[in-house]
């Protein structure tokens, strides 16, 4: 065996072993999930009896509205995934390629604004969207969340990697700058945009602080992270139902990441730091 070869499976091996650290956590989750409660403290991999119970306790228990919780978690993420989609888009591409004053300057407010903590834009947020009367709302949850940056960052370094001579046979053949964007621009960014809805979905789906503000005691409205917050008590944990609960949370983000993991991959191989 050469030492090329040699080196291959040694670093194989070492990221297995990291990637090992990272499984471990969710695989103990999906364990004790189905624990039945004697045995919830075990350190046993395999339950000696396993049941279903901890998932419907939380699906039937009346005041866990936990479907609802799942509905709001989802329709959430979805318009704010979208909206980010189409609003960045758009911001990117203005920034890419049109020439306005200033151009150069705004970007780089922009990008300051990465490198600031979001619990600084915490208060002004909550203040705004009550003086507009959001509290508790869609709306409420979705809006600040806008105004995110990295997207824009994102998008603009992927749209300075295309070929300018495509957008500019376009205009040869009497295309707008709208146009371009649409026609030309859009269909040749299918997996950036991929992956940052993605990102941008898993961002939405798993946010807590934000939703737990705006939602307040409304349990109608919580999602589902803030929703299963409440099994887990001051001075008692039910395992069983938090980790049930933690593995509904979890598993439609793990479809989702491994589904579209070679739109990222590629996206983000492909986008580079041009610019």
């Amino acid at each position: 065996m050469n030492a090329g070869r040699v080196y291959g499976v040694l670093r194989y091996l070492l990221l297995s072993v990291f990637g090992l650290f990272f499984v471990l956590p969710l695989l103990w989750m999906g364990v004790t999930a189905f624990k039945p409660s004697a045995e919830w403290l075990d350190p046993n991999w395999i339950p000696h009896a396993p049941t279903w119970e901890n998932f419907t306790s939380i699906f039937r228990d009346p005041t866990l509205p936990v479907r609802r919780w799942f509905l709001n978690s989802f329709l959430i993420a979805t318009v704010f995934t979208l909206l980010t989609l189409i609003l960045d888009s758009m911001a990117a591409y203005a920034y890419a390629r049109m020439e306005f004053r200033g151009r150069k300057v705004l970007f780089g407010l922009l990008l300051a604004t990465l490198v600031m903590p979001q619990i600084m834009f915490l208060i002004p947020n909550y203040i705004t969207i009550a003086n507009l009367g959001w509290l508790g709302t869609y709306q409420g949850v979705i809006a600040p969340g806008l105004s995110g940056v990295f997207g824009v960052f994102f998008l603009r370094q992927f749209f300075l990697s295309l070929p300018r001579e495509l957008e500019e046979a376009a205009v040869v053949d009497g295309a707008n700058t709208w146009q371009t964007f649409i026609r030309v621009v859009l269909p040749l960014s299918h997996g950036a945009l991929a992956t940052l809805g993605v990102i941008t979905f898993l961002e939405s789906w798993n946010n807590f602080l934000w939703p737990l503000l705006v939602t307040g005691g409304n349990r109608e409205m919580q999602t589902l992270p803030v929703g299963l917050a409440t099994l887990q008590g001051q001075y008692t944990f039910d395992y069983g139902k938090l980790m049930a609960g933690a593995l509904v949370l979890t598993l439609p983000v793990l479809v989702l990441f491994v589904s579209a993991q070679r739109f990222i991959v590629r996206s983000i191989s492909t986008t580079g730091l041009k610019g």
